[in-house]
């Protein structure tokens, strides 16, 4: 292998032929390229000037999904989480310092961890202290004064569904037995499934029969009988037992003198097994005037400790619809309360 002789060499510029331009600053002016920003300038092929020529972006575009200029909204700790559509009722935030989901009002509580010493459909009640009955209102029974089977819903303290319940009785007994006439009552879930049954069977309530005075038998599920509420012999309040299975008193209910609403609640004590403490209460609220007028579709609120058994929460449900049949039940639309149980 040998170099090539000294000289001119093929594909090199000969002396003095057109060749490579000088650097800029030795160029005589008008000639070369002029520096960025020079008036004139023309770059090369491929690369787009701005103005807004197409695939260049003119400056202070955002793409779209990206935040505005003005900043980049919610930190991370309030972005919203699942659960729901943004702006629904009860969205809720995912941060220790934001509340939490909560689920829209008027919907069905979640049903707590299944307990097997526990019956099945009373797991709600093992977080609940607290319990408001609201009584549908039946037109036809408000406007004719014929009586209709009763309907009710049971809700927690966040007005979320905890059952649904439906009187069973017949329509004779309805309007010739009035507030005294005998029933059952399906006490149901979300899944429309029966996990509480009353049985109330036809008794009177007055001091002038203390034979045969009130009592209501609750039963969960079904068939088996988890505690029971029994009248006792009283002239001035009205006076229950909660027992249990065994007929052992648990809890005691006290009613006032009067039970006449008049832009109030009615409360009705519950006492210790020993009555000397108060540890709830079954309330009847003021529904408002028309309502209370017009309607036997009542209000009521039920407390009960926390610990208290399930099986007596049960209870305290079926005293409340007995309380509600016997002191608040209309019979053609007439106010049949009295002083005292004569």
């Amino acid at each position: 292998m040998s170099y090539p002789p000294a000289g001119p060499q093929a594909g090199y510029p000969q002396p003095g032929q057109p060749g490579y331009p000088p650097p800029y600053s030795e160029m005589p002016p008008g000639q070369g390229y002029p520096p960025p920003g020079h008036v004139g300038f023309q770059p090369h092929p491929g690369y787009v000037p701005p103005g807004g020529q197409p695939g260049y972006q003119p400056q202070g575009y955002q793409p779209q999904g990206y935040p505005p200029s003005g900043g980049y909204g919610q930190p991370i700790a309030a972005q919203p989480i699942s659960g729901g559509p943004p702006g629904a009722p009860g969205y809720g935030y995912n941060s220790a310092i934001m509340t939490p989901y909560q689920p829209p009002q008027g919907g069905w509580m979640n049903m707590p961890q299944g307990n097997p010493n526990i019956p099945r459909g009373l797991e709600y009640l093992t977080m609940i202290d607290q319990l408001l009955v609201h009584q549908k209102v039946e037109l036809l029974e408000a406007f004719t004064g014929f009586e209709t089977q009763n309907k009710y819903t049971i809700k927690n303290s966040m007005g979320q569904k905890v059952y649904y319940a439906v009187e069973d009785s017949d329509c004779l007994t309805r309007n010739c037995c009035g507030p005294l006439r005998p029933f059952d009552m399906k006490i149901l879930d979300n899944y429309k499934t029966e996990v509480i049954h009353l049985n109330r069977p036809l008794a009177c309530d007055s001091c002038w029969f203390p034979c045969c005075l009130q009592r209501m038998e609750v039963s969960s599920p079904p068939g088996t009988v988890i505690g029971s509420i029994e009248q006792e012999w009283s002239i001035l309040t009205p006076q229950f037992n909660i027992k249990n299975s065994a007929g052992d008193t648990v809890l005691k209910i006290e009613g006032p003198i009067c039970t006449f609403s008049i832009c109030g609640d009615v409360e009705f004590k519950v006492l210790s097994r020993d009555g000397g403490t108060q540890v709830g209460k079954i309330s009847k609220q003021w529904a408002g005037l028309l309502r209370e007028a017009f309607t036997d579709a009542d209000y009521f609120g039920i407390t009960f400790p926390m610990d208290l058994d399930v099986k007596m929460k049960a209870v305290m449900i079926g005293a409340c619809f007995l309380i509600d049949v016997m002191f608040f039940e209309k019979q053609g639309n007439r106010e049949s309360d009295r002083p005292g149980m004569f």
